[in-house]
Protein backbone atom coordinates (compact mmCIF):
# COMPACT_ATOMS: atom_id res chain seq x y z
CA UNK A 1 0.00 0.00 0.00
CA UNK A 2 1.08 3.57 -1.25
CA UNK A 3 1.67 5.78 1.80
CA UNK A 4 0.23 9.48 1.62
CA UNK A 5 2.18 12.16 2.29
CA UNK A 6 1.41 14.59 5.14
CA UNK A 7 3.36 18.35 4.39
CA UNK A 8 5.40 18.99 7.51
CA UNK A 9 4.02 22.86 8.81
CA UNK A 10 7.07 24.72 9.59
CA UNK A 11 10.13 22.98 7.63
CA UNK A 12 10.83 20.64 4.48
CA UNK A 13 13.49 19.39 6.69
CA UNK A 14 11.10 17.41 8.93
CA UNK A 15 10.18 13.95 8.70
CA UNK A 16 7.54 13.40 6.66
CA UNK A 17 5.08 11.14 8.11
CA UNK A 18 2.14 8.49 6.31
CA UNK A 19 -1.43 8.88 6.97
CA UNK A 20 -2.29 5.12 6.43
CA UNK A 21 -3.72 2.97 9.22
CA UNK A 22 -2.16 0.04 8.18
CA UNK A 23 1.59 0.73 8.61
CA UNK A 24 1.85 4.61 8.73
CA UNK A 25 5.57 4.52 7.87
CA UNK A 26 7.68 7.31 7.12
CA UNK A 27 7.56 8.12 3.28
CA UNK A 28 10.54 10.17 2.04
CA UNK A 29 10.29 13.84 1.50
CA UNK A 30 12.83 16.97 0.65
CA UNK A 31 15.22 16.22 3.51
CA UNK A 32 18.87 15.56 4.08
CA UNK A 33 18.58 13.81 6.98
CA UNK A 34 17.94 9.35 6.87
CA UNK A 35 14.04 8.82 7.38
CA UNK A 36 12.59 7.27 10.70
CA UNK A 37 10.68 4.86 10.37
CA UNK A 38 7.19 4.40 12.92
CA UNK A 39 7.02 1.04 14.10
CA UNK A 40 3.89 -1.40 11.92
CA UNK A 41 0.95 -1.91 13.90
CA UNK A 42 -1.62 -3.69 11.74
CA UNK A 43 -4.37 -2.05 13.65
CA UNK A 44 -6.94 -0.59 11.55
CA UNK A 45 -9.42 1.71 12.87
CA UNK A 46 -12.89 2.46 11.53
CA UNK A 47 -13.20 5.44 9.41
CA UNK A 48 -14.17 8.75 10.82
CA UNK A 49 -17.64 9.94 10.42
CA UNK A 50 -18.22 12.44 12.87
CA UNK A 51 -18.86 16.71 12.60
CA UNK A 52 -15.63 18.21 10.77
CA UNK A 53 -12.16 19.64 11.82
CA UNK A 54 -14.10 22.98 11.37
CA UNK A 55 -17.08 22.15 13.43
CA UNK A 56 -15.17 20.89 15.87
CA UNK A 57 -13.68 24.05 16.80
CA UNK A 58 -16.70 26.17 16.38
CA UNK A 59 -18.26 23.79 19.05
CA UNK A 60 -15.41 23.82 21.02
CA UNK A 61 -14.98 28.05 20.99
CA UNK A 62 -18.83 28.45 21.83
CA UNK A 63 -19.46 26.14 23.93
CA UNK A 64 -17.19 24.58 26.22
CA UNK A 65 -15.46 27.07 28.97
CA UNK A 66 -12.40 28.73 27.51
CA UNK A 67 -10.15 26.72 30.23
CA UNK A 68 -10.27 23.98 27.91
CA UNK A 69 -7.26 24.58 26.30
CA UNK A 70 -5.96 22.05 23.59
CA UNK A 71 -2.28 21.15 22.69
CA UNK A 72 -0.61 22.28 19.65
CA UNK A 73 -0.80 24.36 17.83
CA UNK A 74 -3.04 22.81 15.34
CA UNK A 75 -4.89 20.89 17.73
CA UNK A 76 -5.64 17.11 16.94
CA UNK A 77 -8.79 15.30 16.75
CA UNK A 78 -8.33 11.94 18.09
CA UNK A 79 -11.18 9.46 17.47
CA UNK A 80 -9.45 5.73 17.95
CA UNK A 81 -7.32 3.88 20.14
CA UNK A 82 -4.85 0.94 20.11
CA UNK A 83 -2.89 0.01 22.67
CA UNK A 84 -0.08 2.08 22.65
CA UNK A 85 -1.74 3.81 19.08
CA UNK A 86 -3.33 6.76 18.64
CA UNK A 87 -5.22 7.65 15.43
CA UNK A 88 -6.54 11.37 14.43
CA UNK A 89 -9.64 11.76 12.23
CA UNK A 90 -7.78 11.76 9.03
CA UNK A 91 -6.42 8.05 9.80
CA UNK A 92 -2.96 9.50 10.77
CA UNK A 93 -1.10 7.10 13.97
CA UNK A 94 0.69 8.39 16.88
CA UNK A 95 2.47 6.72 19.31
CA UNK A 96 0.81 7.53 22.30
CA UNK A 97 4.26 8.47 25.16
CA UNK A 98 1.55 10.41 27.12
CA UNK A 99 -1.06 7.75 27.74
CA UNK A 100 -4.09 10.31 28.54
CA UNK A 101 -2.17 11.80 30.96
CA UNK A 102 -0.44 8.78 33.02
CA UNK A 103 -4.11 7.43 32.85
CA UNK A 104 -4.19 4.59 29.80
CA UNK A 105 -1.71 2.27 31.75
CA UNK A 106 -2.30 -1.27 29.98
CA UNK A 107 -3.34 0.15 26.51
CA UNK A 108 -5.77 2.21 24.89
CA UNK A 109 -9.14 -0.34 24.02
CA UNK A 110 -7.35 -3.69 25.95
CA UNK A 111 -10.01 -6.13 24.27
CA UNK A 112 -9.52 -7.99 27.77
CA UNK A 113 -10.71 -4.31 29.72
CA UNK A 114 -12.77 -3.88 26.62
CA UNK A 115 -14.92 -6.99 27.54
CA UNK A 116 -14.91 -7.14 30.82
CA UNK A 117 -17.19 -3.65 30.60
CA UNK A 118 -19.23 -4.47 27.66
CA UNK A 119 -20.62 -7.76 30.03
CA UNK A 120 -21.35 -5.54 32.50
CA UNK A 121 -23.20 -3.19 30.93
CA UNK A 122 -25.58 -5.78 29.71
CA UNK A 123 -26.26 -7.02 33.05
CA UNK A 124 -26.05 -3.82 35.28
CA UNK A 125 -24.64 -0.01 35.34
CA UNK A 126 -25.56 1.12 38.47
CA UNK A 127 -27.46 0.49 41.25
CA UNK A 128 -25.58 3.10 44.03
CA UNK A 129 -24.36 1.38 46.96
CA UNK A 130 -27.84 1.40 48.89
CA UNK A 131 -27.92 -1.78 47.88
CA UNK A 132 -25.05 -4.84 47.96
CA UNK A 133 -23.86 -5.84 44.11
CA UNK A 134 -20.96 -8.41 43.80
CA UNK A 135 -18.95 -5.90 41.57
CA UNK A 136 -18.04 -4.01 44.21
CA UNK A 137 -17.01 -6.34 47.08
CA UNK A 138 -15.19 -8.74 44.26
CA UNK A 139 -12.85 -5.73 43.68
CA UNK A 140 -12.68 -4.28 46.98
CA UNK A 141 -10.93 -7.60 47.83
CA UNK A 142 -8.71 -7.56 45.20
CA UNK A 143 -7.50 -4.00 45.60
CA UNK A 144 -6.47 -4.70 48.89
CA UNK A 145 -4.55 -7.67 48.88
CA UNK A 146 -2.25 -4.99 46.86
CA UNK A 147 -1.38 -3.54 49.91
CA UNK A 148 0.57 -3.98 53.14
CA UNK A 149 -0.08 -4.18 56.49
CA UNK A 150 -3.92 -2.64 58.11
CA UNK A 151 -4.50 -0.85 54.33
CA UNK A 152 -7.23 -3.12 53.87
CA UNK A 153 -9.87 -0.40 54.19
CA UNK A 154 -11.21 0.50 50.68
CA UNK A 155 -13.48 3.64 50.16
CA UNK A 156 -14.29 4.41 46.18
CA UNK A 157 -14.58 7.54 44.37
CA UNK A 158 -14.16 8.90 40.47
CA UNK A 159 -11.11 10.93 40.46
CA UNK A 160 -7.74 11.78 41.75
CA UNK A 161 -8.58 15.51 43.19
CA UNK A 162 -11.96 13.77 45.06
CA UNK A 163 -9.81 10.68 46.74
CA UNK A 164 -6.78 13.23 47.66
CA UNK A 165 -9.71 15.20 48.47
CA UNK A 166 -11.11 12.26 50.67
CA UNK A 167 -8.21 11.84 52.27
CA UNK A 168 -7.57 15.54 53.51
CA UNK A 169 -11.43 14.92 55.47
CA UNK A 170 -10.26 11.56 56.80
CA UNK A 171 -6.77 13.12 58.11
CA UNK A 172 -8.22 16.05 59.71
CA UNK A 173 -11.67 13.98 61.33
CA UNK A 174 -9.01 11.70 62.43
CA UNK A 175 -6.47 13.01 64.43
CA UNK A 176 -8.43 16.28 65.38
CA UNK A 177 -5.84 18.56 63.83
CA UNK A 178 -5.87 20.96 61.15
CA UNK A 179 -2.59 21.56 59.80
CA UNK A 180 -1.53 19.29 56.45
CA UNK A 181 1.67 20.00 54.86
CA UNK A 182 3.03 19.36 51.08
CA UNK A 183 5.59 20.06 48.50
CA UNK A 184 5.95 23.35 46.75
CA UNK A 185 5.73 21.99 43.28
CA UNK A 186 3.16 19.12 44.19
CA UNK A 187 0.39 18.53 42.36
CA UNK A 188 -2.71 16.94 44.42
CA UNK A 189 -6.02 18.06 42.47
CA UNK A 190 -8.06 20.97 41.55
CA UNK A 191 -11.27 20.51 43.94
CA UNK A 192 -11.51 23.90 46.10
CA UNK A 193 -9.91 21.97 48.65
CA UNK A 194 -7.33 20.03 47.02
CA UNK A 195 -6.08 23.57 45.10
CA UNK A 196 -4.45 24.24 48.77
CA UNK A 197 -2.42 21.07 48.73
CA UNK A 198 -1.24 22.00 44.86
CA UNK A 199 1.37 24.29 44.75
CA UNK A 200 1.69 25.51 41.21
CA UNK A 201 1.26 29.15 40.81
CA UNK A 202 -0.60 28.14 37.51
CA UNK A 203 -3.02 25.86 38.80
CA UNK A 204 -4.06 28.36 41.43
CA UNK A 205 -7.11 30.39 41.53
CA UNK A 206 -6.98 33.67 44.03
CA UNK A 207 -9.47 32.45 46.10
CA UNK A 208 -10.43 32.66 49.83
CA UNK A 209 -9.24 29.72 52.37
CA UNK A 210 -7.82 27.54 49.86
CA UNK A 211 -4.56 27.83 51.73
CA UNK A 212 -6.47 27.03 54.87
CA UNK A 213 -4.38 24.71 57.57
CA UNK A 214 -1.85 24.02 54.54
CA UNK A 215 1.32 24.76 54.29
CA UNK A 216 3.85 24.30 51.07
CA UNK A 217 7.29 23.23 52.48
CA UNK A 218 10.85 23.14 50.59
CA UNK A 219 10.72 20.59 47.74
CA UNK A 220 13.54 17.74 47.99
CA UNK A 221 14.66 18.41 44.36
CA UNK A 222 17.88 16.81 43.06
CA UNK A 223 18.15 18.38 40.60
CA UNK A 224 16.66 21.98 40.74
CA UNK A 225 17.18 22.30 44.28
CA UNK A 226 19.68 23.58 47.00
CA UNK A 227 21.27 20.45 47.38
CA UNK A 228 21.48 17.11 44.81
CA UNK A 229 23.91 15.64 43.12
CA UNK A 230 24.71 12.51 41.28
CA UNK A 231 24.06 9.65 43.65
CA UNK A 232 21.02 11.08 45.58
CA UNK A 233 17.87 9.28 43.92
CA UNK A 234 16.19 6.05 43.06
CA UNK A 235 17.01 6.30 38.85
CA UNK A 236 18.88 4.38 36.79
CA UNK A 237 19.98 7.87 35.68
CA UNK A 238 21.36 10.51 37.54
CA UNK A 239 22.25 14.10 37.26
CA UNK A 240 25.34 15.45 36.28
CA UNK A 241 25.79 17.28 39.34
CA UNK A 242 28.69 16.43 41.58
CA UNK A 243 27.82 14.68 44.74
CA UNK A 244 29.66 13.29 47.91
CA UNK A 245 27.17 11.33 49.42
CA UNK A 246 28.49 7.70 50.20
CA UNK A 247 25.77 5.34 48.75
CA UNK A 248 23.33 4.20 51.90
CA UNK A 249 23.38 8.26 53.55
CA UNK A 250 22.39 11.02 51.11
CA UNK A 251 23.36 13.96 52.71
CA UNK A 252 20.83 16.22 50.43
CA UNK A 253 17.85 14.01 51.72
CA UNK A 254 19.30 14.61 54.92
CA UNK A 255 19.45 18.42 54.32
CA UNK A 256 16.18 18.76 53.00
CA UNK A 257 14.69 16.76 56.30
CA UNK A 258 16.45 19.26 58.12
CA UNK A 259 14.84 21.66 56.42
CA UNK A 260 11.60 20.12 56.77
CA UNK A 261 12.27 19.82 60.53
CA UNK A 262 12.54 23.80 60.86
CA UNK A 263 9.16 23.88 59.54
CA UNK A 264 7.49 21.65 62.16
CA UNK A 265 9.63 23.79 65.42
CA UNK A 266 8.56 27.31 63.60
CA UNK A 267 5.55 27.13 62.19
CA UNK A 268 3.04 24.57 63.37
CA UNK A 269 1.63 23.82 66.55
CA UNK A 270 4.02 21.08 68.44
CA UNK A 271 2.49 17.53 68.25
CA UNK A 272 -0.66 18.77 66.35
CA UNK A 273 -0.48 18.09 62.36
CA UNK A 274 -3.07 16.40 60.34
CA UNK A 275 -1.17 14.78 58.07
CA UNK A 276 1.83 15.40 55.08
CA UNK A 277 1.05 14.45 51.37
CA UNK A 278 3.31 13.19 49.24
CA UNK A 279 3.61 11.97 45.38
CA UNK A 280 6.16 9.22 45.26
CA UNK A 281 7.28 11.05 42.30
CA UNK A 282 6.03 13.94 41.12
CA UNK A 283 4.34 14.12 37.91
CA UNK A 284 2.58 17.61 37.10
CA UNK A 285 5.84 18.95 38.65
CA UNK A 286 7.99 17.58 36.06
CA UNK A 287 8.95 13.58 37.27
CA UNK A 288 10.92 15.10 39.90
CA UNK A 289 12.20 12.56 42.22
CA UNK A 290 13.33 12.70 46.09
CA UNK A 291 16.64 12.09 47.29
CA UNK A 292 16.92 8.59 49.05
CA UNK A 293 15.65 8.19 52.51
CA UNK A 294 13.73 11.65 52.92
CA UNK A 295 10.31 10.09 52.87
CA UNK A 296 10.96 7.52 55.40
CA UNK A 297 12.02 10.20 57.57
CA UNK A 298 9.39 12.50 56.55
CA UNK A 299 6.75 10.25 57.57
CA UNK A 300 8.20 9.52 60.66
CA UNK A 301 8.60 13.25 62.33
CA UNK A 302 4.90 14.09 60.75
CA UNK A 303 3.48 10.82 62.95
CA UNK A 304 5.71 12.03 65.86
CA UNK A 305 3.63 14.92 66.10
CA UNK A 306 -0.01 13.55 65.76
CA UNK A 307 -0.03 13.08 62.07
CA UNK A 308 -0.83 10.52 59.48
CA UNK A 309 1.10 9.96 56.18
CA UNK A 310 -0.72 10.12 52.63
CA UNK A 311 0.84 9.00 49.60
CA UNK A 312 -0.40 10.17 46.00
CA UNK A 313 -0.05 7.34 43.99
CA UNK A 314 -2.45 8.61 41.44
CA UNK A 315 0.16 8.30 38.88
CA UNK A 316 2.91 6.12 39.92
CA UNK A 317 0.79 3.38 41.19
CA UNK A 318 -0.33 0.02 39.88
CA UNK A 319 3.59 -0.95 38.47
CA UNK A 320 4.25 1.95 36.64
CA UNK A 321 7.71 2.38 38.28
CA UNK A 322 8.60 -0.94 37.53
CA UNK A 323 10.39 -1.95 40.77
CA UNK A 324 6.89 -2.22 42.80
CA UNK A 325 3.08 -2.15 42.63
CA UNK A 326 3.03 1.06 44.32
CA UNK A 327 5.65 3.97 44.54
CA UNK A 328 5.39 4.43 48.20
CA UNK A 329 7.32 0.94 48.75
CA UNK A 330 10.57 2.22 46.73
CA UNK A 331 10.90 4.66 49.53
CA UNK A 332 10.64 2.08 52.12
CA UNK A 333 7.62 3.28 54.16
CA UNK A 334 4.16 2.03 54.61
CA UNK A 335 1.80 5.30 54.57
CA UNK A 336 -1.11 5.44 56.55
CA UNK A 337 -3.72 6.86 53.87
CA UNK A 338 -3.07 5.40 49.72
CA UNK A 339 -4.84 7.49 47.24
CA UNK A 340 -4.92 6.76 44.04
CA UNK A 341 -6.99 7.24 40.09
CA UNK A 342 -6.12 7.51 36.70
CA UNK A 343 -4.11 4.28 35.82
CA UNK A 344 -6.53 2.43 37.99
CA UNK A 345 -9.42 2.44 35.48
CA UNK A 346 -7.35 2.38 32.23
CA UNK A 347 -9.44 5.09 31.39
CA UNK A 348 -12.20 4.68 32.99
CA UNK A 349 -13.54 7.17 35.64
CA UNK A 350 -12.81 5.38 38.37
CA UNK A 351 -10.40 5.98 41.86
CA UNK A 352 -9.61 5.63 45.45
CA UNK A 353 -8.43 5.62 48.66
CA UNK A 354 -7.20 2.75 50.99
CA UNK A 355 -6.15 3.47 55.11
CA UNK A 356 -6.24 1.01 57.79
CA UNK A 357 -10.18 0.32 59.29
CA UNK A 358 -9.24 2.39 62.01
CA UNK A 359 -8.82 5.75 60.05
CA UNK A 360 -11.26 4.91 57.63
CA UNK A 361 -13.69 4.39 61.08
CA UNK A 362 -13.77 8.37 61.11
CA UNK A 363 -16.19 9.25 58.64
CA UNK A 364 -18.86 6.97 60.89
CA UNK A 365 -18.98 11.13 62.65
CA UNK A 366 -21.42 11.74 59.87
CA UNK A 367 -23.28 10.17 56.56
CA UNK A 368 -20.60 10.03 53.90
CA UNK A 369 -21.78 8.57 50.77
CA UNK A 370 -20.66 8.45 46.89
CA UNK A 371 -23.42 7.71 44.43
CA UNK A 372 -20.57 6.70 41.32
CA UNK A 373 -18.16 5.31 43.55
CA UNK A 374 -17.46 0.97 42.78
CA UNK A 375 -20.28 1.19 40.55
CA UNK A 376 -20.67 -1.92 38.86
CA UNK A 377 -19.23 -0.61 35.55
CA UNK A 378 -16.14 0.62 37.43
CA UNK A 379 -15.79 -2.27 39.73
CA UNK A 380 -15.50 -4.52 36.56
CA UNK A 381 -13.06 -2.75 34.38
CA UNK A 382 -10.81 -2.11 37.76
CA UNK A 383 -10.31 -6.07 38.09
CA UNK A 384 -9.93 -6.70 34.74
CA UNK A 385 -6.82 -4.31 34.90
CA UNK A 386 -5.37 -5.54 37.84
CA UNK A 387 -6.20 -9.07 35.57
CA UNK A 388 -4.01 -7.49 32.69
CA UNK A 389 -1.18 -6.25 34.88
CA UNK A 390 -0.53 -9.84 35.93
CA UNK A 391 -1.31 -11.46 33.26
CA UNK A 392 0.13 -9.52 30.51
CA UNK A 393 3.34 -8.79 33.34
CA UNK A 394 3.09 -5.56 32.95
CA UNK A 395 4.83 -4.34 35.97
CA UNK A 396 8.15 -6.27 34.62
CA UNK A 397 7.50 -4.61 31.14
CA UNK A 398 7.44 -0.72 33.04
CA UNK A 399 10.70 -2.31 34.72
CA UNK A 400 12.70 -3.46 31.57
CA UNK A 401 11.27 -0.94 28.94
CA UNK A 402 11.58 1.61 31.39
CA UNK A 403 15.47 1.01 31.73
CA UNK A 404 15.99 0.66 28.42
CA UNK A 405 13.85 4.09 28.05
CA UNK A 406 16.42 5.81 30.41
CA UNK A 407 19.69 4.86 29.14
CA UNK A 408 18.46 5.66 25.44
CA UNK A 409 17.42 8.97 26.40
CA UNK A 410 20.78 9.51 28.56
CA UNK A 411 22.76 8.46 25.43
CA UNK A 412 20.74 11.29 23.94
CA UNK A 413 21.88 13.93 26.47
CA UNK A 414 25.39 12.97 25.44
CA UNK A 415 24.49 14.32 22.18
CA UNK A 416 22.60 17.38 23.26
CA UNK A 417 23.43 19.74 25.72
CA UNK A 418 20.21 21.33 26.00
CA UNK A 419 19.14 18.46 27.53
CA UNK A 420 19.48 18.91 30.65
CA UNK A 421 18.43 16.38 33.56
CA UNK A 422 16.72 12.47 32.17
CA UNK A 423 15.01 10.74 35.60
CA UNK A 424 12.88 8.34 36.45
CA UNK A 425 11.65 4.92 37.29
CA UNK A 426 10.11 2.67 34.88
CA UNK A 427 7.37 4.18 32.24
CA UNK A 428 7.37 7.77 34.67
CA UNK A 429 10.26 9.41 32.89
CA UNK A 430 11.00 12.91 32.74
CA UNK A 431 13.53 15.03 30.23
CA UNK A 432 14.37 18.62 31.17
CA UNK A 433 15.22 20.79 28.66
CA UNK A 434 17.70 23.58 29.49
CA UNK A 435 18.95 26.61 27.97
CA UNK A 436 22.08 26.08 29.98
CA UNK A 437 23.60 22.88 32.35
CA UNK A 438 25.69 24.72 35.00
CA UNK A 439 22.46 27.19 35.83
CA UNK A 440 20.31 24.77 34.96
CA UNK A 441 18.23 27.84 33.59
CA UNK A 442 15.09 26.20 31.49
CA UNK A 443 14.59 26.04 28.09
CA UNK A 444 12.52 29.24 26.45
CA UNK A 445 9.20 28.44 25.93
CA UNK A 446 9.49 28.47 22.05
CA UNK A 447 12.61 26.30 21.76
CA UNK A 448 10.65 23.59 23.84
CA UNK A 449 7.14 24.11 22.03
CA UNK A 450 9.04 23.88 18.69
CA UNK A 451 10.68 20.51 19.36
CA UNK A 452 7.44 18.96 21.01
CA UNK A 453 5.58 20.13 18.12
CA UNK A 454 7.99 18.57 15.84
CA UNK A 455 7.79 15.30 17.49
CA UNK A 456 4.00 15.40 17.05
CA UNK A 457 4.15 16.23 13.64
CA UNK A 458 6.60 12.91 13.27
CA UNK A 459 4.10 10.58 15.23
CA UNK A 460 5.02 11.07 18.72
CA UNK A 461 3.09 12.80 21.61
CA UNK A 462 5.12 13.66 24.41
CA UNK A 463 3.49 15.62 27.49
CA UNK A 464 4.56 18.43 29.14
CA UNK A 465 5.27 19.56 33.04
CA UNK A 466 6.89 21.35 35.09
CA UNK A 467 6.39 25.03 36.51
CA UNK A 468 8.03 26.05 33.63
CA UNK A 469 6.13 23.85 30.95
CA UNK A 470 10.24 22.40 29.98
CA UNK A 471 10.38 19.14 31.16
CA UNK A 472 9.03 16.44 28.38
CA UNK A 473 6.71 13.71 30.62
CA UNK A 474 7.10 10.07 29.56
CA UNK A 475 4.23 7.91 30.73
CA UNK A 476 3.26 5.92 27.66
CA UNK A 477 1.00 2.57 28.21
CA UNK A 478 2.99 -0.13 29.83
CA UNK A 479 2.47 -2.10 26.91
CA UNK A 480 4.79 -0.68 24.84
CA UNK A 481 8.23 -1.89 23.59
CA UNK A 482 11.59 -1.71 22.93
CA UNK A 483 11.01 -0.56 18.97
CA UNK A 484 8.76 1.84 20.55
CA UNK A 485 11.34 3.28 22.41
CA UNK A 486 13.58 3.06 19.87
CA UNK A 487 11.41 4.97 17.44
CA UNK A 488 10.82 7.70 19.77
CA UNK A 489 14.17 8.64 21.16
CA UNK A 490 15.11 8.97 17.44
CA UNK A 491 12.20 11.29 16.59
CA UNK A 492 13.10 13.57 20.10
CA UNK A 493 16.79 13.54 18.75
CA UNK A 494 15.75 14.40 15.36
CA UNK A 495 13.40 17.04 16.23
CA UNK A 496 15.67 18.64 18.95
CA UNK A 497 18.62 18.77 15.67
CA UNK A 498 15.81 20.41 13.63
CA UNK A 499 15.12 23.20 16.74
CA UNK A 500 19.11 23.41 16.89
CA UNK A 501 19.52 24.05 13.27
CA UNK A 502 16.86 26.46 13.24
CA UNK A 503 18.74 28.71 15.69
CA UNK A 504 21.88 28.34 13.90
Amino acid sequence: MMSKRLLAAQTTRKLIRTSSTLHSKAAPAVMSQPQIEMPECEHRPAAYNGPSYEQILETRKNHLTPNLVAHFKKPLVIHAGHMQWLYDHEGRRYLDMFGGIVTVSVGHCHPKVNQALSEQISKLWHTTNIYMHPKIHEYAERLAAKFPGNLKAVCFVNSGSEANDLAMLMARLHTGNQDILTFRNAYHGMSPYTMGLTAHSTWRYPLPGVNNGILHVMNPDPYQGIWGGSACRDSPVQTTRSCSCAPDNCQAGTNYYNELEQTFKYSLPRGKVAAMFAESIQGVGGTVQFPKGYLKRAAALVRANGGLFVADEVQTGFGRTGDHFWGFEAHDYTPDIVTMAKGIGNGFPLAAVVTTPEIAASLGMALHFNTYGGNPMASAVGMAVLDVIEEEQLQLNSLEVGNYFLKCLEELQQRFELIGDVRGKGLMIGVELVNDRETRAPLAAPHVLDIWETCKDMGVLFGRGGLNGNVLRIKPPMCINRTDVRFAVDVLGRAIADTLAKQK
